[in-house]
């Protein structure tokens, strides 16, 4: 039955899918990571199956080292820049919201918000910009840098970063080009604000070169799990990618998070929490344990250790795959991925194997097997039990599972009234329920027509 809210639903678009020997697998193809045509069809798939929107991760780097790791996992080797590949799909689709990640660490504000502005205008108001600090020295050393600055500083930049982003964004008010051709006069000087900033990290003085965008501003995107990325998505996000692996602790996060708001004068409403959910699903329980069993038998194990290695921030290449990890490898702390160290570490004190944990762990997921009616009542469980707001959809094939859920799990939810049966609008805020903002400068002149 339904309570009226909706389930939200994104993407996370892994050419060939989630699961680390994807590319491995006969149904999928493994030059789809430079086929326009590839996410131009998944692109429309989603679209078909009403998905709020269709979402690139990304980091600026190729990997230089463990190559005969990555040669067997060839993640982010080989990829499009994703704001131009989002530029291009913004016109072969018309619903579906477009986002990317872009890092706050290797990017100038101005960029970055003339980027997205472009994007949001190219779109017809579907952009979304994923916020993050990036975490890997890969990118650092492309960049200038031995190493990436410690996590705090990190955050402490992407703050002022954001900021003078959503100043730039509000550079014109929305009603400032008036191509008045009678008066000879394109747009009303007195409604362009330049920014003067100067702050810890940036000094930024001037005005975007586009028109307020059709969304206002492009959503903000954030997936910190650390109390200093917590607070961090609590002032400024609108939607936050989340990892817990239960109900129970998604529910408390999802408190946690809504209850930081308050303290930055934002309305639960204004945020948006989807949860990580990969999954593998099959006409039956067994035909898709048995497709997952096979997949994980296909994860070479030097794979296994640098995927493992990576996110405890450990080399464990000269390990034993059948002996526990030994307590002197084991980091203190990490600063890259506190949820995801903080997950292994709970493993490793259940004594696994090498060999063990990388057949367990999935960075704070736990890919769902069984049917379209199993995953619709666990997503159902997770929704109404207040974890989250909708999820983040990652599959262990594609295109495949993506079409499998489009298919069968869809229509179960739509039946149930969990699940919009058409598009209501065709900007990503409106799909996801999130207000326009007011451009700043108009709201502090007219607070009270702001306000309504």
């Amino acid at each position: 039955m339904s309570t009226g809210r909706k389930i939200a639903l994104a993407l996370l678009t892994n050419p060939n899918g989630y699961h680390a020997a994807a590319w491995l697998h006969p149904s999928t193809d493994a030059k789809a990571s430079t086929s326009i045509e590839w996410y131009r069809d998944a692109a429309r798939l989603a679209e078909r199956g009403l998905f709020d929107l269709f979402f690139i991760a990304d980091t600026p780097a190729a990997r230089t080292s463990q190559l005969e790791a990555y040669s067997r996992l060839p993640m982010f080797m080989n990829v499009f820049e994703p704001i131009t590949l989002l530029s291009t799909i913004a016109g072969l689709t018309t619903h579906i919201g477009l986002g990317a990640t872009a890092s706050t660490s290797f990017s100038e504000p101005y960029n970055i918000a003339r980027q997205f502005a472009s994007l949001d205008h190219l779109s017809h108001g579907r952009a979304a910009w994923n916020v993050v600090t990036s975490a890997n020295d890969f990118a650092a050393r492309n960049f200038g840098h031995e190493k990436l600055p410690p996590h705090g500083l990190r955050y402490e930049r992407a703050s002022e970063f954001v900021d003078i982003v959503q100043k730039l964004w509000d550079t014109w008010e929305d009603d400032a080009w008036i191509r008045d051709r009678a008066r000879g006069q394109i747009f009303e000087p007195a409604k362009q604000h330049p920014i003067d900033h100067e702050g810890k990290f940036f000094k930024v003085n001037g005005a975007l070169n586009i028109e307020r965008t059709p969304q206002g501003q492009p959503v903000i995107i954030q997936a910190g799990a650390s109390d200093t990325g917590r607070d961090f998505a609590a002032r400024v996000a609108e939607v936050v990618f989340a990892s817990d692996a239960s109900v129970e602790k998604a529910r408390a996060s999802y408190d946690d998070l809504k209850g930081r708001m308050a303290k930055f004068g934002r309305e639960p409403g204004d945020l948006k929490v989807l949860a990580g959910k990969p999954n593998l699903l099959a006409r039956s329980t067994q035909e898709a344990e048995d497709m997952y069993q096979t997949l994980q038998g296909m994860i070479h194990p030097i794979v296994g250790k640098m995927r493992l290695g990576m996110d405890l921030e450990a080399d464990l290449s000269d390990l034993d795959p059948d002996a526990p990890i030994p307590e002197d490898r084991i980091p203190k702390s990490a600063n890259f991925h506190q949820a995801y160290f903080n997950h292994i570490l709970e493993l490793i004190r259940q004594g696994l194997t090498l060999r063990q944990l990388w057949q367990r762990y999935e960075r704070g997921h736990q890919t769902f097997r069984g049917t379209p009616e199993q995953f619709a009542d666990h997503m159902e469980e997770w929704f109404t039990a207040g974890a989250c707001d909708g999820f983040m959809m990652t599959f262990s094939l594609m295109p495949g599972g993506l079409a499998f859920f489009v298919e069968h799990v869809v229509p179960i939810l739509q039946k149930r009234g969990l699940y919009r049966t058409a598009y209501e609008g065709r900007t990503l805020r409106e799909h996801l329920g999130l207000k326009r903002p007011p451009n700043r400068y108009v709201a502090a002149a007219h607070p009270l027509a702001a306000a309504q």
